[in-house]
């Protein structure tokens, strides 16, 4: 009982900071996101985990990490739409809790969302699911984007030789051209690479301050203000509506893609490790 309220009270405290606009990573970067968080759970996490993912999953959480956006305009779990992403006011280039947590009607803190029949509020898989999805939806840094343009979705822009648009750059566009480029379209590859980093490369001094969080509420709003301090530093930043973005763009662009899919990943597993171990340690989440 004490893991069934931590992991739903995480999912609560997440789903309070995400609000909505359209689908975040890709595919690609949502499975990478959930891999590394698998590949750095402790044991009894581990099983915890397998436990709780379906059959067909054959114990891979990344096979279903793509999930909640597949089902979010599905009747029954039309209540999630809401919950994927953050407007903040134009150029502001910040994020406050209190300003920006709302929903498309404007209801502030969205603890409505503790309302529902008990399968919606109390099943452990889903709330699997979507905690491992938002917390990739949170470290894509045009989820956490500026309202007008909703994310970067209306700036038009050309990708190299195709169209494309500000929001779907970051989303997949840079993922699939670095697959494409240098991992032979590989995945696996790329995930070696980003793993690398983290273990034992660039990001390794880092990989500590990453994971530091007492009070999951404020390490939220962290990751939250994280991503639209980049969104205005790397994403918006010199980009105009039909413009082409090619070799420098995403030189530049690539490795903040890929530091921040790592980030997610080594994030939800310290998350995960905190609700699946000692019941009497842990951050304090939202109640």
């Amino acid at each position: 009982m004490v893991v069934l309220w931590r992991l739903s009270s995480l999912l609560v405290a997440l789903a309070l900071v995400l609000v909505p606009r359209t689908h975040g990573w890709s595919k690609e970067g949502h499975v990478l996101t959930c891999r590394i968080a698998q590949g750095l759970l402790e044991p009894e996490a581990a099983s915890a985990v397998e436990n709780l993912l379906p059959d067909y999953a054959n114990g891979d959480l990344s096979s279903l990490c793509v999930w909640p956006d597949q089902i979010r305009h599905w009747y029954r779990y039309r209540w999630t739409s809401p919950l994927h992403f953050i407007d903040t006011p134009d150029d502001a280039c910040s994020y406050e809790y209190s300003r920006d947590c709302h929903d498309t009607h404007g209801v502030k803190d969205l603890e409505h969302y503790r309302e529902g029949t008990s399968d919606r509020r109390y099943n452990m898989t889903e709330a699997l699911l979507f905690l491992s999805h938002f917390m990739g939806d949170i470290h894509q840094p045009m989820h956490v984007g500026f309202t007008t343009d909703e994310g970067g979705n209306t700036i038009a822009v050309r990708w190299f030789r195709h169209k494309s648009n500000l929001h779907h750059v970051w989303d997949r566009e840079i993922i699939l051209t670095a697959l494409a480029d240098n991992y032979e379209k590989n995945l696996d590859s790329l995930q070696e690479d980003l793993v690398g980093n983290f273990t034992e490369g660039i990001w390794f001094d880092d990989v500590a301050s990453w994971k530091e969080c007492d009070d999951l509420l404020p390490c939220l709003n962290k990751y939250a203000t994280e991503s639209i301090n980049i969104a205005c530093k790397w994403g918006y930043k010199g980009v105009k509506s039909g413009q082409t973005l090619a070799d420098e763009y995403f030189d530049s662009r690539m490795p903040i893609v890929m530091k921040r899919i790592a980030q997610g990943g080594v994030r939800l597993a310290m998350i995960l490790n905190s609700v699946f171990g000692d019941s009497q340690q842990g951050f304090a989440a939202a109640t």
